[in-house]
């Protein structure tokens, strides 16, 4: 066995299969593309599901790949095991209905022991296989393994639920005696060790499970399937004789790093293992697209990142540290995954900003665990606990390990008791809202079929089939009913206004309308059609746009969320950054494209969802599709998509995007409008900005000054308006600056030479001097000024306001802050400053005389 890199391990491993004729798979997002099933992609085999359930054929049957990965189930074990990670490389080759199993095992064989690939000693590797599969041990033999080193193990068959399934085979190095003593009866036993390492399994997918059937029974499958997976990070282990995969090129540079941030030599500490192991899988996660947040994929990784920060303090880390080690993850992964090196800067942003956040979090639960400490002596009440948990954010690990440094105790108990009362607390407000639970149940009990015809037309003659509190049912509807983004549908029935279409559990659309019906009355149920008309024209957008910022901003742009109806459409994204002005007028002029210049037609459709698939329709993730779904195919965007839409992209008539703004991690939002009034509709949504410029130009009437006042920007219906009202204001802040200090100026000029005037004994050299209104950007320069006058050695100068008075002491004498403490105490005011130039002040005007007379006796 030679050593190797990783880099060298990978591409040994893809030059192998490319020679056995296999094409190569780049590695997929981690993110998973048009499977709801998975949070991550969390197997080499994952992406290629398409090709093993028959939806789409591969090009070449024989496939390899390289795939980054990602899984979750056991956060907790990173770092106190040697091959525990949550990111991780899966090495695979696959066979789809073509070469079976006596190729695969020659294959894994020849690479394995041929010196020209990976050449491991070949008495130094076990194999296990499924005591039925005869087949898969003669094939070892053949090749020249000692029986002795097969052993039969009934958990070798790869099986989950009905389906594909079949015996597998498992590849071990054996390390030797200084990692155990005991023997193969390690593997025989399934006992957790570290000297004989796992690192490869052949699966034979050759039967198809069936419910009812003993596993001897299963039909074998017409075409027959290989499926493998071999741990990258193994590999590295054994063949760089490392003592855990932690040790290797793929986590050693960031470990390296970590002991220079924390002047801590590594020898094994978990809390190394778990930053490198967590920056990594931030590092690919993040520049896949994952956002950071509170649920699904985004509250994974805001976990691991806290994780890691929480086990950083552990090494003295108090401060944001895990942005720097990006760096070296880049450094280390971005040969074989090039694009990490474009994506580098925006996730060392975002870590470092959720780093920031997550430690102010620390900071402020920290404080309120000192004050408890103080309050409460030995030991923490578990109400305390759960509030900092509860209200701060602050996790109980670390209430803790701080109270076990103070030396005292937290109740954990009670901490759990007051959680448990939190959950039932939450159960309890669900139960309270009783009669919304037996409607709940009322609807769910209601089978009744009830027809959406509000495709083809905005008017019906209905029957009313149920009556509930909620509102009516109808056996047919033209309404829509909020779904998907878009709006319930405006109007009447039986010329009661419509105020809200719910979906009910089994699928039929309740409306909840102005007015009294009994079940089996006849009614005219009439959609608007101009909101009707608005709300599709805003949805059809809304599809253009998402296409748009694909082209423009990238691929990794994908739907968080989104509202369309009359007055505007909206949509929520992932994005790693901050767009700017000429970046959004990019997309609003692609989607004017096709609404002006190329109108689209838009076709609808119902399809197969994997024809969907195929035709690359987008499927929002986290959504539930059933076989047969409904496409909305505009050429240029295809979505599956159960809302209306037009006919044409012309009949949206004019497009324009009115905002943008970030609201959460990595989370951006665009509104926009349509229609043939785009220009009035923009001046509704630039009504803040129309406030703001009022304000200023108020304020500049205010300064009785002959000011030219320039006319604000003509509108265009465009976000350029948006970007040409901000100049506007920007500019207008700027007149007014300078108006100011050029007033400040003139201020300063008229006090500067009337000195005279606040002076009324110039003989004393300590004296104090009363003056009214005096603007505070002029005050100090009034008292030097006075001060050089006068000749004096203390002068205590009192500037009275309308709701409040400053002081401000000088002196020669070092008096300053004296007199000035002696001030603040009479008026109860505050100030402070040094003993020859101190200030302070007060709002209680009414001791000002008194505290004046005590001063001049003073002085």
């Amino acid at each position: 066995m030679k050593y190797m890199t990783a880099e060298q391990i990978r591409e040994t491993w893809l030059k192998f299969f490319e020679s056995k004729k296999h094409r190569i798979e780049a590695s997929a997002s981690l993110v998973p593309q048009n499977d709801p099933t998975l949070l991550w992609i969390n197997a080499g085999v994952a992406p290629l599901k398409k090709y093993f359930d028959g939806s789409e054929k591969p090009i070449n049957p024989r496939l390899t790949n390289v795939q980054k990965c990602i899984r979750t189930n056991d956060i907790d074990n990173v770092g106190k095991t040697a091959r525990h990670h949550t990111f991780f490389e899966m090495l695979g080759n696959f066979s789809i209905g073509n070469y079976f199993k006596k190729e695969a095992i020659e294959f894994g064989f020849e690479l394995l022991t041929d010196p020209k690939w990976f050449g491991f000693e070949l008495n130094k590797l076990y194999m296990t296989y499924y005591p039925d599969d005869i087949e898969a041990k003669n094939a070892w033999i053949s090749l020249g393994v000692d029986p002795t080193h097969l052993i039969p193990r009934e958990d070798n068959f790869w099986e989950i639920g009905a389906g594909p399934c079949g015996p597998d085979t498992e590849i071990y190095y054996d390390r030797g005696e200084s990692y155990d003593t005991r023997g193969k009866e390690l593997i025989e036993e399934d006992i957790e060790n570290e000297r004989y390492i796992e690192i490869w399994n052949i699966v034979f997918s050759q039967y198809n499970a069936k419910p009812g059937l003993k596993r001897e029974e299963y039909p074998e499958l017409p075409n027959k399937n290989i499926d493998t997976g071999a741990g990258l990070e193994r590999f590295a282990c054994v063949i760089q004789q490392t003592k855990t995969n932690f040790e290797t090129d793929l986590f050693y540079p960031i470990i390296k790093h970590t002991e220079k941030l924390t002047n801590i030599t590594y020898t094994g500490q978990m809390a190394f293992k778990v930053i490198a192991d967590h920056i990594k899988a931030l590092t690919f996660a993040i520049g896949d697209g994952a956002i950071l947040s509170n649920e699904g994929r985004g509250y994974v990784l805001r976990r691991l990142l806290r994780r890691a920060v929480k086990y950083g303090r552990k090494l003295g880390l108090n401060d944001p540290f895990l942005y720097m080690l990006v760096d070296d993850v880049v450094e280390t992964m971005g040969v074989f995954y090039t694009n990490l090196y474009e994506t580098k800067e925006i996730v060392k942003k975002l870590v470092l900003k959720e780093e920031q956040k997550f430690l102010e979090t620390i900071n402020d639960g920290e404080k309120h665990l000192l004050d408890a400490i103080e309050k409460e002596g030995k030991i923490i009440s578990g109400e305390t606990a759960f509030k900092l948990y509860d209200t701060y954010g602050f996790p109980i690990e670390l209430t803790e390990e701080i109270a076990i440094e103070h030396h005292v105790k937290v109740d954990i108990q009670a901490f759990y008791q007051e959680l448990e009362k939190q959950k039932e607390r939450s159960r309890s407000a669900r139960t309270q809202k009783g009669s919304m639970k037996a409607q709940e149940e009322q609807y769910l009990n209601f089978y009744e079929a009830s027809t959406f015809i509000g495709y083809d037309t905005l008017q019906s003659e209905s029957k009313v089939i149920k009556v509930f509190d909620a509102g009516i049912v109808l056996d047919q509807t033209p309404f829509y009913a909020t779904s998907g983004g878009q709006v319930a549908d405006q109007g009447t029935i039986n010329g009661m206004k419509v105020i809200d279409v719910q979906k009910l559990p089994n699928g039929q659309f309740i409306h909840t309308v102005e007015g009294e019906f009994v079940e089996g009355d006849e009614v005219l149920a009439i959609v608007d059609a101009k909101e009707r008309l608005k709300t599709i024209r805003n949805h059809s957008a809304a599809h253009l746009f998402h296409q748009a910022i694909k082209d423009i901003f990238g691929k990794h742009c994908n739907q968080q969320g989104s509202q369309v109806s009359p007055k505007s459409w909206r949509f929520d994204f992932n994005h790693y950054e901050t767009e700017s002005d000429q970046q959004i007028l990019t997309v609003e002029k692609l989607v004017k494209k096709y609404i002006l210049e190329t109108p689209l037609d838009v076709i609808i459709r119902q399809m197969p969802i994997a024809e969907a698939r195929k035709i690359g329709a987008m499927a929002l993730f986290g959504e539930k599709y059933g076989d047969i779904v409904r496409v909305v195919d505009m050429g240029w965007s295809k979505e599956l998509c159960g809302g209306t839409h037009v006919k044409n992209t012309k009949e949206i008539i004019d497009f324009a995007i009115v905002s943008y703004e970030s609201i959460g991690s990595g989370t951006y939002r665009m509104e926009g409008i349509t229609g043939t009034d785009v220009v009035s509709q923009m001046k509704l949504f630039m009504e803040p900005l129309y406030q703001e410029i009022a304000v200023l130009i108020d304020k500049v009437n205010r300064m009785n000054q002959n000011i030219n006042i320039p006319q604000a920007p003509k509108l265009l219906g465009s976000y350029q308006d948006i970007i040409n009202y901000r100049v506007y204001i920007f500019e207008l802040k700027e007149q007014i600056k300078e108006i100011e200090k050029e007033l400040n100026r003139m201020k300063q000029h008229d006090v500067l030479t009337r000195l005279d005037d606040f002076i009324t004994d110039h003989q004393s050299k300590n004296q104090i001097i009363v003056v009214h209104d005096i603007d505070s950007k002029v005050i100090k320069q009034l008292v030097d000024a006075l001060y050089d006058k006068i000749k004096a050695q203390t002068l205590f100068v009192v500037n009275i306001q309308e709701d409040k008075a400053t002081f401000i002491c000088k002196s020669s004498d070092n008096l300053a802050q004296t007199l000035i403490k002696k001030a603040t105490e009479l008026t109860q005011g505050s100030g402070g400053g040094k003993p020859s130039l101190a200030q302070g002040g007060t709002q209680h005007l009414e001791r000002i005389d008194h505290m004046i007379e005590v001063i001049k006796k003073e002085l």
